[in-house]
């Protein structure tokens, strides 16, 4: 929706098939976005501290990041374990679930590899 504002729209949960046009908006519910999909990916490789992740995801803010896992955590697709020592230590680690997402994202991983090695077309 031109001129909403991201930090107040509400995020949409998939409780069954019927409440989406297709599965594909089920899924893209849960991972759409410009942050959630690169953050997943680098997921993939290992648990990764948030200033890990933060160096990994060159441009995206504190907040962002911060708000980009908690949806994900509330998802279920990743999980956040915080020890207790000084300064804190947190790190984040895909769920099962989360693992789940694994050939999709090694497709589209696939997928971006070859188009962009891909020559442009003449014209």
């Amino acid at each position: 929706m031109a001129g909403s504002d991201p930090r107040t729209e509400e995020v949409v949960q998939p409780t069954s098939e019927a409440d989406f046009g297709c599965p594909v908006e089920a899924t893209l519910a849960v991972i759409g976005g410009k942050w959630k999909v690169p953050l997943l990916y680098h997921l993939l490789e290992s648990t990764k501290r948030f200033n890990e992740l933060e160096r990994l995801l060159a441009g995206i803010s504190h907040r962002t990041l911060a708000r980009q896992l908690k949806e994900l955590e509330r998802d279920g697709i990743v999980h956040r374990r915080a020890y207790p020592e000084v300064p804190p230590r947190v790190e984040y680690s895909l769920t099962a679930h989360g693992r789940s997402l694994e050939p999709v994202l090694r497709t589209m991983d696939a997928w971006g590899r070859a188009s962009t090695a891909r020559q442009p077309p003449e014209a």
